[in-house]
């Protein structure tokens, strides 16, 4: 008989470090372009799961030598490599138990929102029926982990768990099995509104006293609001105190567009990517080091991350 745990153990067998699930009824509420109760409408259980970005992984861009890594094992290759892979393997498996099941990794790099707006863009696509949102439906990862009971969101916008704090990628599977939900996170408060990741961003992306606020499955939750674009250029490498690749003007003038026009290949692609110059240094890399200093996170290591005074040019 299919339960839960198996779901969830067969998961972590085949590559998944964090999994929960969630009754469908927990996107109530949620703006239609983005309810994936949509996507199938008879979905009962929707299974979340999350992938670790390997803390070393960080360890070149902390110490100015070494951007590969990241770029393609911490941020590619989980997305367009492993989540597909565990994502098909759990899929079959719940197939071969007679259950529907839509495989959702997090590599789709378009969706009918405005990610400035959250607003649905009907110069995009237009719904196929009067009671249908456009597609693509866009499933909001992290809310649907908080759904699953994984963790919280903090002041970021990144998800949070209690294992990995920051260092997770996620996925999602909706299927018509009935399986029993994990409960929401009611664990120790992860995010204590530091700011350390507006602090530094260095796009100055985050900010510290304007925030959203969303109800989720009966809870608040709130982050900071997001610049996305100063976010996507920090992001390619747009801070010349960060970017030792900028060398020449017509750098300066490519790391300053937008995420999908930025000079992104200066880093060969490697799993379709090549453009994670700025390593995440607010929201991933400053939120994990004040989470580890506090002793908040499971994933425990013999030695903190910051070593010596952080470089810049």
């Amino acid at each position: 008989m299919l339960t839960s745990q198996t779901v969830k153990d067969y998961a972590r067998s085949v590559g998944a470090d964090l999994v929960g699930i969630a009754p469908m009824d927990r996107w109530e509420g949620a703006p239609k372009q983005a309810d994936a109760r949509y996507i199938c409408p008879d979905a009962r259980s929707m299974i979340v799961m999350g992938f670790r970005i390997p803390r070393g992984s960080l360890r070149g861009i902390e110490e100015g030598t070494f951007y590969t890594s990241y770029s393609s094992m911490g941020y590619a290759g989980i997305n367009h490599v492993l989540q597909p892979m565990v994502c098909w393997r759990v899929t079959a498996m719940l197939e071969d138990e007679g259950y529907e099941a839509m495989p959702i990794p997090n590599n789709f790099p378009w969706c009918n929102i405005h990610t400035g707006t959250g607003e649905p863009r009907p110069e995009f696509s237009k719904p196929v029926a009067p009671d249908k949102p456009a597609p693509d439906v866009f499933v909001h990862m992290r809310l649907a982990a908080f759904m699953a009971g994984l963790g919280e969101i903090g002041w970021s916008k990144l998800f949070l768990s209690p294992q990995f704090g920051p260092r997770q990628r996620l996925a999602a599977i909706l299927t018509d099995a009935p399986l029993e939900p994990d409960p929401l996170y009611d664990g120790p408060q992860l995010c204590d509104r530091c700011m350390a990741c507006a602090r530094d961003c260095t796009g100055n992306a985050i900010s510290t006293t304007e925030s959203v606020k969303v109800v989720v499955a009966g809870r608040q939750l709130e982050w900071g609001v997001l610049d996305y674009d100063g976010c996507s250029r920090a992001f390619c490498g747009a801070s010349e105190e960060f970017n030792p690749f900028m060398v020449t003007d017509a750098d300066r003038q490519g790391f300053q567009q937008p995420v999908w026009q930025a000079q992104q290949y200066k880093l060969g692609p490697t799993y379709d990517y090549g453009r994670a110059l700025e390593g995440a240094r607010g929201c991933i890399r400053a939120c994990m080091i004040h989470l580890e200093e506090q002793g908040k996170l499971g994933n425990k290591f013999d030695r903190p991350f910051r070593r010596r005074p952080e470089w810049r040019l």
